[in-house]
């Protein structure tokens, strides 16, 4: 039998964080097995800032996750709010990662993502370097492009500085891989005169574990029940509440819909907001002061009550601010898809997600910064409340979903294009 290729990743977070990324990493590390002995270098538990007792004692901590081997580097605790302690956490993610490099024996490919943003790549062209492997850079999303974008930073020497050194962990990459169509023009545009070596493939989610429920399933019941949603017409945006989505000014347009206000069907509304991020509390301040009681907050769910949570909603939110296009794909967007849920979209024209929604027919969208068009859009599906129109809207995404973004498509197609970045170019 011919032994297998060894593959190491470089995963910042990974199970049982709760961070998208994490969980996708998972699936595709566990999907390569067949092909690949795969070994992940990531963080201990620690996506919402807390480190659990039992990871505070070691600076590493070996574990085996479905057969993948895990080196896990011990941070320090952070705030979300607080970029000191966060630029801290990452650092030390950072240099532990590339100490831990040293742990984990002959490598044959080096794969990475964008995340931390700069770092994750620079870890990747360090493996590489070291191992003297292949490296597959993946970025979930380009940076400093997403910084510009929010006006997260404006200082123009560390933004030049961000790009020189991205491009460079591009140009030292066997090949990167993009996770949206808009994404590959914006591949282009760092690289008007010479690609690197590219492949676009989608993220997913794991269609067999996220499915539809029915209304009065008893977990989705007790779901409502447990935040006082029950007989409520809820849209709900679910995943990271943090700096790429405009949602202070969304919070202006459910000013306009007041506790009170009710669906065609005679339910009255609400607004979930599920998870956490560094907007948390500041959304929360605008609830308080505002007095938004139509606003609920409900805290993270794990993964394995994720279906639960996502069919808990009549309708979802799938937002991004303007400047996003071409930068980063919602993951949130799959999930809806994948529970039968129509999709509210704030989105810019031809972006992965909103070609997603426009190709499946599962939804409605509009531009970000036109809230008008979202108020119009939120009081479109109240007058639909209960209809077929919203039931097949949700029906064809699922439906686009399995048959377009499944786990086992695209990991077939990681599968085939790390063993091809070590093939020579055509």
């Amino acid at each position: 039998m011919t032994e297998k290729k060894k593959l190491l990743i470089y995963a910042h977070y990974y199970v049982p964080d709760t961070a998208s990324t994490g969980q996708i990493l998972r699936e595709l590390a566990e999907g390569l097995l067949p092909q690949f002995d795969v070994t992940v270098i990531c963080v201990v538990p620690s996506y919402l800032g807390e480190i659990p007792e039992g990871y505070r004692k070691k600076k590493y901590y070996r574990e085996e996750i479905g057969g993948v081997h895990v080196l896990r580097v011990r941070v320090p605790p952070f705030s979300k709010s607080s970029k000191k302690s966060r630029v801290k956490n990452i650092l030390s993610y950072f240099f532990g990662a590339m100490r831990a490099t040293f742990r984990v024996g002959k490598q044959d490919y080096v794969y990475t993502i964008s995340q931390p943003p700069i770092l994750g790549g620079l870890l990747g062209v360090f493996g590489k370097w070291v191992k003297r492997a292949r490296l597959i850079y993946n970025i979930q999303d380009f940076n400093p492009e997403q910084i510009m974008a929010v006006g997260y930073s404006k200082n123009r020497m560390i933004l030049r500085l961000m790009m020189w050194l991205d491009r460079f962990s591009c140009r030292r990459a066997d090949k990167v891989i993009v996770v949206g169509r808009d994404m590959v023009q914006t591949l282009k545009k760092r690289f008007p005169k010479k690609m690197p070596r590219y492949a676009f493939i989608n993220n997913w989610i794991d269609e067999r574990a996220i499915v539809p429920l029915p209304a009065e399933d008893p977990q989705v019941a007790a779901f409502r029940a447990e935040y006082g949603l029950t007989d409520r017409f809820i849209f709900m945006y679910s995943g990271n509440i943090g700096l790429y989505y405009d949602l202070e000014r969304l919070f202006d347009v459910l000013e306009r819909f007041p506790a009170g206000t009710r669906a065609a069907d005679g339910r009255e509304v609400a607004f979930a907001f599920v998870g956490a991020g560094s907007l948390l509390e500041r959304l929360q301040q605008i609830k308080a002061e505002r007095g938004l009681d139509q606003v609920i907050f409900i805290p993270y769910q794990d993964k394995d009550a994720l279906s639960v949570s996502l069919n808990a909603a009549d309708v979802h939110f799938c937002i991004n601010a303007a400047g996003i296009k071409g930068v980063s794909v919602p993951s949130k967007c799959y999930g809806i898809m994948a529970v039968g849920k129509p999709i509210l979209g704030v989105l810019e024209p031809g972006s992965e997600a909103r070609t997603l929604i426009e190709e499946a027919d599962c939804g409605r969208c509009c531009d970000p910064g036109d809230y008008g068009a979202v108020t119009t859009l939120i009081s479109d599906f109240l007058q639909n409340a209960g209809s077929e129109r919203c039931a097949e809207m949700g029906a064809r995404g699922r439906a686009y979903l399995t048959a377009h973004l499944t786990r086992d498509l695209s990991v077939t197609r990681y599968a085939q294009e790390i063993l091809d970045c070590g093939k020579p170019k055509k």
